[in-house]
């Protein structure tokens, strides 16, 4: 029996296992384009569409498992959304002691070129596509398949694994503190709804704002 009830985390874990390698390649090819090419664009929307489908493959969606008064729009929505504005603002302030660390400022300048170059409503499109997806796989089916005793700290690790394929070191960084509270809302929730509002729009105010940060040499803030 046990064997038996073994076989659907098995499958589960062997299809993640699968998603995640292709989309970690997937990544990583996508972010060696050229900004703005159709070739960064073709890959990124397949980056997402591995993550979504991978996910739905293996896991249902569960969108949140509150309950009664916990059910009210505040809890459900106006939470996640202010969550992710307050973590664009610890970023936004994490930003400025990035630009006088050169490996940081380096990895930001060159991930950021691709909003600065990049059609707005394309990159948006494919920044929120992607959001979507990540919390549909690596909160999703990622974080059940795991079935391990801390699925926050698991799902993460692989989170942040995965974000090595694109050899820069500040989207890891972000993807480990990041991957920590989606995971976390993940868990105390029960469901996605509050990972994906939080990560739109923590990424949408990341992408809105943060290149005007990095388009003048630090010392021309310390002079402004």
């Amino acid at each position: 029996m046990s064997l038996g009830g073994d076989r659907p985390t098995r499958h589960r874990r062997r299809v993640a296992a699968a998603v995640a390698l292709a989309g970690t390649g997937l990544l990583g090819a996508s972010l060696s384009t050229e900004p703005d090419s159709s070739e960064f664009y073709a890959l990124t929307f397949s980056v997402a569409g591995t993550w979504l489908v991978g996910g739905l493959a293996t896991e249902p969606l569960h969108w949140s498992s509150l309950r009664g008064k916990e059910r009210s729009l505040g809890r459900l929505v106006g939470v996640p959304i202010l969550t992710g504005a307050a973590a664009f603002g610890a970023f936004f302030g994490a930003a400025f002691v990035a630009r006088r660390i050169p490996v940081l400022n380096e990895s930001l300048v060159s991930v950021l070129n691709y909003a600065e170059r990049g059609s707005d409503s394309w990159v948006m499109a494919t920044t929120l596509a992607n959001g979507v997806a990540e919390e549909v796989f690596f909160r999703g089916s990622l974080f059940t398949a795991l079935a391990c005793p801390n699925p926050v700290a698991g799902s993460t690790a692989v989170y942040m694994l995965t974000t090595c394929a694109t050899r820069n070191p500040a989207l890891v960084l972000a993807s480990g503190v990041m991957g920590t509270l989606f995971a976390a809302q993940r868990r105390s929730s029960g469901g996605l709804l509050a990972p994906i509002l939080t990560h739109i729009t923590w990424s949408a105010l990341m992408l809105r704002y943060l290149p005007v940060l990095f388009r003048k040499p630090p010392e021309d803030f310390e002079n402004a």
